[in-house]
């Protein structure tokens, strides 16, 4: 609107419009500009659209002061959040602020893009993650890998203000304030790559242990199942009765007497004369165990000898003493008729 035409730019004072430098490009460009030269006409009807460009930035400056008053009135912790354009959109795409704090987080994330959901659902694809929140700041300022879980954070903590806007008394930014703080506490972690300590620099990495499962393992114990006793146990018993049974037999017919307990060894700390007294009487005890066992052994031979001579004289008299049997009784009978 100032220039008009390209001729009278090198005369002309830009100084309340553009700074110097920029002013010293113009002037230059329209020296050295090819085009051709514009009829008043064009110029008329280029100045009017540029009127209508000034009002329309002057109408959106207006609208904008207009809209972050009304938003700061009406649901400021939300403002604090997401900002009074994103805002005021998701104020006006659920229809108004008491139908939006009605929405759960989910769907405050998803507000906008329903049609991507929807055709989503209907091919068995992914669900979009952001609608109307991508816009907001703390969003934008993400890395793509980490914006959807920035969105969905922000979606929670948005949806708990808009109901505090909406149903709360009050109207302080204490909770937007608090949320704001995490997301960005939460968005800085993320961009790290691991968390800070909480005490020290802040500048080394969180130690976090490594859980142990310390507990015993209980196996199930199936012998305590039954409550009859196991035919094991009775053999095993069986089986050691009959073995003390046989030991006992034996030990009556060797008349041995029962291994005694072997007395442990004394250290050779006696003298050798002692030695040898005990070396006799130990060869003199044995010479006394050998004839009573052959005293032993004769009189067992002799008992045996009187009863097999009682058993041969009992068997020569059952011999002598034959009683007739009735067979022979009756052929003695037909002798005699026969006679």
């Amino acid at each position: 609107m100032t220039i008009g035409d390209k001729t009278n730019a090198a005369l002309l004072d830009f100084s309340a419009i553009l700074p110097e430098e920029v002013e010293r490009e113009v002037k230059e460009a329209a020296e050295i500009s090819m085009g051709t030269e514009v009829s008043e006409q064009d110029i008329e009807n280029i100045t009017y659209l540029c009127d209508q460009v000034i009002e329309i930035t002057e109408y959106r400056a207006q609208l904008y002061d207009y809209i972050k008053n009304r938003m700061l009135a009406i649901a400021p912790n939300l403002t604090v959040l997401v900002g009074e354009l994103v805002g005021a959109r998701l104020i006006a795409h659920a229809g108004s602020l008491m139908n939006l704090a009605k929405h759960p987080s989910s769907t405050v994330q998803i507000l906008g893009a329903e049609k991507a959901l929807f055709r989503a659902l209907k091919s068995k694809h992914d669900t979009p993650k952001y609608g109307l929140i991508y816009h907001a700041s703390l969003v934008g300022q993400t890395t793509p890998k980490n914006k959807g879980k920035i969105s969905r954070m922000l979606a929670a903590k948005a949806a708990l203000a808009i109901r505090v806007d909406a149903l709360g008394e009050d109207n302080n930014t204490e909770i937007g304030i608090n949320n704001r703080a995490k997301i960005e506490s939460r968005l800085r972690s993320l961009e790290e790559g691991y968390e800070r300590r909480l005490s020290g620099t802040g500048k080394a990495k969180a130690r976090q242990e490594k859980y142990e499962n310390r507990s015993e393992v209980m196996t199930y114990n199936y012998g305590a199942d039954s409550t009859l006793p196991k035919k094991r146990k009775f053999e095993e018993e069986e089986d050691g009765e009959r073995e003390e049974v046989t030991k006992k037999k034996k030990q009556k017919t060797k008349h041995v007497k029962p291994d005694s307990e072997e007395e442990p060894e004394k250290e050779d700390t006696e003298t050798p004369t002692r030695k040898k007294k005990k070396k006799r009487k130990h060869k003199e005890g044995e010479d006394a165990d050998v004839d009573e066992n052959e005293g032993r052994e004769a009189e067992t031979s002799a008992k045996k000898k009187k009863k097999k001579h009682r058993e041969s004289e009992a068997v020569e008299l059952d011999e002598s003493q034959t009683v007739e049997t009735p067979k022979s009784e009756k052929k003695k009978k037909k002798k005699k008729k026969e006679d």
